[in-house]
């Protein structure tokens, strides 16, 4: 699959644009935003480790690794949602 390259001539993607904002929106409301994505990826590395009890931490690294190469498009696709979310929520607040 091709994907958009950050330094895209006509609009960026929407990893560029994410970072444009982060770097350029009132910092509280960064920070804030930034504190929800840390909290939800622990949630979510504590889900992990629950549904993988019989699993050590190598053997869900391994299969983190796998399902990063298994599932790049999906993966890439989510990062895509993830910074477009991310940026409608900063400048909904940044207002």
């Amino acid at each position: 699959m091709l994907y958009e390259d950050e330094d895209d001539f006509f609009m960026g993607s929407p990893k560029s644009k994410f970072f444009d904002i982060v770097f350029n929106a009132n910092r509280d409301i960064v920070k804030d935003q930034l504190l929800k994505v840390a909290e939800r990826y622990c949630a979510m590395e504590l889900l992990l480790e629950k549904y993988l009890i019989d699993k050590d931490e190598s053997e869900i690294d391994a299969l983190i690794k796998t399902t990063l190469y298994e599932e790049a498009d999906a993966i890439h696709e989510r990062m895509m949602d993830f910074f477009i979310g991310n940026v409608g929520d900063i400048l909904t607040q940044n207002e």
